[in-house]
């Protein structure tokens, strides 16, 4: 059964290389937007391509699940609130995006955020800023990078959450994605029934969703 968590909130714009392939400044503070319980799915299960997008891509990222209640908590207290990290596909319909101004039709459809299979505690990920990610359309590799290229840090970012809303226990946070989305690239890559997209990550697995 997939785990539908009660709260997903995500950062943009958080990986410097990021930032300058989109030609936009360094924020000052985390970007922040949410997506739906319910555009949660697991493993194996299939991106549904909305008829409202012509421009749909991938946004690979790490997920942080809270594992306590936390609220005005500085980044020691932050990182102690973490309960494990996992694969996330930030699916995002950029034309919907980019027409709507702002995010929650682009980034909240069904099948919109692919989420797991594992969860690794974070005692054993002793610094998140050291994990690779990769994502990968069709076995291409379209991104890579490290979390070390972060804007925020993990701990910044649950911390900086914190202080405005608490944070419930399974509270999943998407920490932003690297270079190399879609429609950045030349020529833009979107997605189309029949692929399959996987996003990887270090020492936590991987994740894989065939499109319809």
């Amino acid at each position: 059964m997939t785990y539908r968590p009660g709260k997903i909130v995500c950062v943009g714009r958080n990986y410097a290389a990021h930032a300058r392939e989109l030609g936009n400044p360094m924020p000052e503070r985390p970007l922040l937007f949410l997506k739906p319980p319910s555009a949660v799915i697991g493993d194996g299960e299939a991106i549904v391509l909305p008829a409202a997008s012509h421009q749909v891509e991938h946004e690979g990222e790490i997920g942080i699940v809270i594992g306590a209640l936390l609220r005005r908590a500085d980044e020691q207290a932050a990182r102690a609130a973490i309960g494990g990290i996992t694969c996330v596909n930030d699916v995002t319909a950029r034309d919907l995006q980019k027409t709507d101004g702002q995010w929650t039709r682009a980034k909240g459809f069904d099948t919109f955020c692919p989420l797991g299979p594992a969860l690794v505690t974070a005692d054993e990920i002793p610094d998140p800023q050291k994990l690779r990610l990769r994502t990968l359309l069709n076995g291409e590799v379209l991104q890579d990078s490290t979390t070390a290229d972060m804007i925020f840090t993990v701990a910044q970012i649950v911390s900086f959450l914190s202080l405005d809303t608490t944070l419930l226990p399974g509270t999943v946070i998407l920490t932003g994605t690297p270079p190399g989305v879609g429609f950045a690239r030349k020529p833009p890559v979107f997605l189309k029934p029949g692929d399959r997209i996987t996003v990887e990550v270090e020492r936590i697995g991987s994740l894989t969703n065939p499109v319809e």
